[in-house]
Order: C-alpha cells, then structure tokens, then sequence
C-alpha cells in the first residue's frame, strides 16, 4: 500500500506542478461540466485581445509566415497570443504537459533580434510557434510521456527535430499530452489526466498524439507535431477535424525522441504535422526535409524535396487526370453512416473535377493486421510493464473514465484476438513475422500495381481513399478500432487527413445490421448514436506509396480542392 500511495503522491504533486506554471491572469472562468462543446470559449471568454484573436484565427499559414518575417507581426506577440490561447485550450480539455512560457518567449526574442540585426528571416518557419507532443527532448526539460517514473527525468540534449526547427527560425512553445504507453487511440495517463474533445468532451480526441489534436483544434498552436505507429497522428486528426500527415518510415528525424518499445525496428513510429491547412502541412515538411535531417539523425532517408514529385510528376501532372480507389470498408470493421457519407461526398466532388474514381478491392487485409499487432507484442507486454515499475503505477487496461463512462458492448478488441495469449517471442519467431511482413508488402504491392487494369490513365490507382477510423470521434473509453490506420504503418503508405464534412443526425441515421464479421465489427455497428455523433468532424484519409510525401501531399491538395469547388456548386446544376 505505501508503494501505491507513493507513485500517486508523486503524480498528484507533478501535476500540481504544471498548475502553477499556469500564470494567475490567464485563467478564465470554466464552463460548466455538462458543457460538451467548448470551441468558442477561446473568442468569447475574454482573456486574448482583438489583435490576439486575429493573430491566432490566421489560418493561412502563408500570411503568419508573411508577417513575422516582414516584421508585421513580431514573433514575441505572436507566441504570446498562441500561448494564452493554448492555457485556455489546457483549462478547457486538459491537453498541455510541459508548460514553459519564460523559455519559449525568450526564443521568440532572440528570433525578432535577428531579424531586426540581419534585415531577414532566420528560416522558413521564422518566429511561428510550434507545439511538440510530450516525446520530443528539449534539453533541460522533463520528457514524461505519460509514466509516473518518468516524473524528473530532464533531458540532456534537443531531439533531431528540435534542433532542425531551431534552425528553422521556429519556436518551440508548449508540448501535449499522450496516454501511457502510448499505444492508445485515446489519451490519459496518471500524471497528466485525459484529454477530452473540444468538439464534444464526452468524446475522446483520439491518441496517442490527442493532446496535440485537442490544442490545434482549438487553435492553441498553429502547427503540431505528433507521431503515429499506429494511427496516432491521423486518429486525433480526423476527430479533431485537422489537416495531418503521417510519412514513410525515417523520412522525418524522429532521433533522440521517446518512445515506448524502443529497438523495436520493424514497425516504425514516425512523425508529422497537425495543423488546419494542406498548405501547413506541405510547409511544415518541407521545411524539415529542406533542412537535410540526415546531417542529424543516421537513420533519416537521404532525399531531397521533389518538386517534380509535388508537380504530380508521377500521377499525370499538375491539371492531369487521376485515377482514385474508394475503399468504403475494409471488410474488417464497417464504417459509421457518416464516413460512408462522406465517402460518396468526395468521389461526387472528384468525379465533377474531371477525376475518375473506383471502388478499391481489398487485399489480405486482415493478414497485414494480424501481423503487425503480433509484432507489437512479440515482447509480452514487457516493455509496458517494465516502464510502470520504475514507480509501480499500474498498467493502464482501459481507457474508460472511472464515472460516466459510455456502455461499450466490446469486452474483447480484435486486436486481442488476433494476438490471442501474450507471450515473449524467441528472436526466431519474430524474424518469422518479419519475413510474413516482407511477404504481404511484396503482394500488395503487386495487387496496387495490378490496378492499372481498371484505371483508364495508363497507370494504378492514384491513391486510395478511406476512413481513418470506422466512426466519428466516440465517447472516452470507445476506441478500440484500428485497422483503418494500422494498414498503412504496417505497409508503410503515405496517409494524410483531410476534413470532409460534419455528423449530420438527419442525414446520417442508422442502418440496418449488416452480416457481421467478427464480434468488434458487431460492436462498434451498436455503437453509433446520431444523436450523440452529430456535429462532430468527418475526416478521410488518402494513401500514397512509400516515400511518396511530395505526391500525397499534392493530390490532398487535388482532393480538398474539388471538395470545396463541389460544395461550392448550385445542388440544381448537378
């Protein structure tokens, strides 16, 4: 009993911590708890000026950029707007770690001196505050990410991409909060609390990279990194309505970051933006790989920003036609009325633009699942468990608020499943799973290049449209379904996010069962609630090929382009 009481002193006394680093004037009255969307707090409660709220509602990354580097706008008062608004996204879902305000605008001056002693910028991201989840090092910080015996360790050196965005002219400003282990679609740990959906609290923002979706959503940070092994980028993108892209293995630094089950190597987590543009996303990457992180980090591909790879050099060119695949289920879980609505909205919207669309044909997916989740637990959960010993906080087994939680018929994830009894593989049989791995990266490859049958461009599929998740943002606890995401970390595809539209409970009313087929396919159809989903974001995800950065990049640009060029067309014309 006194070790139990001890790990939760000390994360009680951590916490605590954080909340005095919250200064007194940038508190503002809390709404109240029944309060589910709390979007327009940020512009009604009174704390950020007027100039403090154009500043942090400049959505267009080009004009931020334009005027911190012309010295319009100073880099100091922009940090600082985005700052308080990231203390009234913290008070109001819970989404901050690290808050270092001293540190971050005395970067934000020595970033305006320069400008004012060189007469330019220090880089293409000059002055623009930058939000990290609780995985990037910043030397002389503490690095938690979400374990109690974590609590005090100080890093002794920047991770690859903080140094890059210092380079940059960036400032790093704040940092987000994640789940323990991080391998969760949702976000809560012992230290920290969970982090709720500022769409809907009674939602999750999704994980593990939730706190940075809860911050930009309310538009705390006008850029967030997270990472994504998983889904982990793109699950928080999609219910928190943001822009997001999750990149080929190495592509981006991800040296001396954090991580859970580091020297895992098949499987890589890697990093990328969040943000409320495609435009921001293509900034954002650009800028690092312009950087040449490979003078940094050993592991990062050497590979220059193709400009003929962003001209769609490899997709018929800029103004060509595209061939897209709609895969509206991946025949593991079927998704929520609104995804499938969604769904139809975009291939209306491409066909209008000229663009031809098919229906994807699903290829041994539930093979590629069920080999990536035995290659995340070939080490029997010890890596988890080893991390909760250092303070013996126990294992988190579900992410179930302990009052109010939402009825889930769900006792068992697919995922354990497919992974059946836990245990500790020999070297042997992960290099078993390895080979099985190459194998079905090999065949679907060769099923994607076997599309060029049905495209009529000459070439495959463009790239494919999906869900990232089979429903909406859910209530907390809910999110159990992964295989949207994982199908691209386990293949290593290219996949951003881009927002399609809103649950709309007069448009999107349930359907009757369908033959399920497997019992979480059962669940999450029972799960679905108009009522309880309407207004909450619908995102898709376009998938490219490996080390495709530059082409999905552009061809998200295409599509969310027609989506808004469709939505802006008389319906009587159609």
């Amino acid at each position: 009993m006194p070790e139990q009481q001890d790990w939760k002193t000390r994360a009680a006394e951590r916490k605590e911590l954080q909340l005095k680093q919250i200064p007194k004037e940038w508190t503002i009255t809390p709404p109240p708890e029944d309060q589910r969307n709390v979007l327009d707090i940020p512009r009604t409660c009174g704390l950020l000026t007027a100039r403090e709220l154009d500043i942090t509602d400049t959505v267009n990354i080009a004009i931020l950029l334009d005027k911190l580097r012309t010295g319009q706008w100073t880099s100091v008062e922009v940090t600082t707007a985005f700052y308080k608004r990231a203390i009234i996204a913290q008070q109001l879902t819970n989404c901050l770690t690290e808050i270092f305000i001293d540190r971050a605008l005395a970067r934000a001056k020595e970033v305006d001196d320069y400008l004012k002693t060189h007469g330019k910028p220090i880089g293409p991201l000059h002055g623009l505050p930058i939000s990290l989840k609780d995985q990037f090092c910043i030397k002389g910080l503490e690095t938690i990410m979400g374990y109690v015996g974590w609590v005090g360790r100080v890093a002794d050196r920047d991770s690859v991409l903080v140094e890059l965005l210092y380079e940059c002219g960036a400032v790093p400003f704040v940092r987000t909060n994640v789940p323990q282990t991080l391998m969760w679609g949702e976000t809560y740990n012992h230290v920290f609390g969970r982090t709720t959906n500022p769409f809907n609290r009674y939602m999750t923002p999704g994980g593990s990279s939730g706190g940075e979706g809860a911050l930009v959503a309310l538009h705390g940070s006008p850029i967030g990194v997270g990472t994504d092994i998983g889904g982990s980028i793109r699950i928080p993108s999609t219910f928190c309505g943001l822009y997001g892209l999750r990149p080929s293995y190495e592509r981006l630094p991800y040296c001396n970051a954090v991580n859970s089950m580091e020297g895992q190597e098949s499987l890589l987590s890697v990093l990328g933006p969040m943000t409320h543009s495609v435009e921001a996303v293509r900034v954002f990457t650009k800028a690092i790989i312009d950087a040449r992180p490979w003078r940094k980090d050993p592991l990062a591909v050497r590979k220059e920003w193709s400009a003929r790879e962003y001209a769609l050099g490899d997709h018929g060119g800029v103004g060509g036609k595209m061939c897209f695949a709609i895969m509206w289920d991946n025949g593991i879980v079927k998704p929520h009325p609104p995804l499938v609505r969604a769904m139809a909205l975009v291939k209306k919207a491409l066909e209008a633009a000229g663009h031809t669309v098919i229906d994807w044909e699903n290829h041994r997916s539930t093979e590629i699942i069920e080999n990536g989740q035995k290659i995340f637990v070939a080490d029997g959960g010890f890596d988890f468990r080893d991390a909760c010993k250092l303070s013996g906080e126990p294992l988190i087994k579900t992410m179930s608020p302990d009052t109010d939680a939402h009825e889930y018929a769900l006792d068992e994830p697919l995922l354990q499943t497919f992974v059946s009894e836990r245990k500790h593989l020999s070297a042997y049989e992960l290099w078993q799973l390895h080979k099985e791995k190459r194998a079905l990266r090999k065949s679907h490859l060769d099923h994607w290049e076997g599309t060029v049958a049905r495209t009529g461009t000459g070439r495959p599929v463009d790239a494919i449209i999906s869900p990232a998740a089979a429903y909406a943002a859910c209530p907390h606890g809910c999110n159990f379904e992964y295989s949207y995401t994982e199908f691209c970390n386990f293949l290593d595809y290219v996949a951003a996010i881009i927002p399609v539209t809103f649950v709309d409970k007069a448009l999107d009313q349930r359907v009757a069962p369908h033959a399920f087929r497997n019992h979480e396919d059962e669940a999450v159809y029972k799960l679905y609630d108009p009522e309880l989903w309407h207004g909450m974001p619908v995102s898709l995800q376009l998938i490219g090929r490996t080390q495709e950065e530059e082409g999905v990049i552009a061809m998200t640009e295409v599509v969310d382009g027609a989506l808004k060029a469709f939505k802006n067309i008389p319906r009587s014309t159609l």
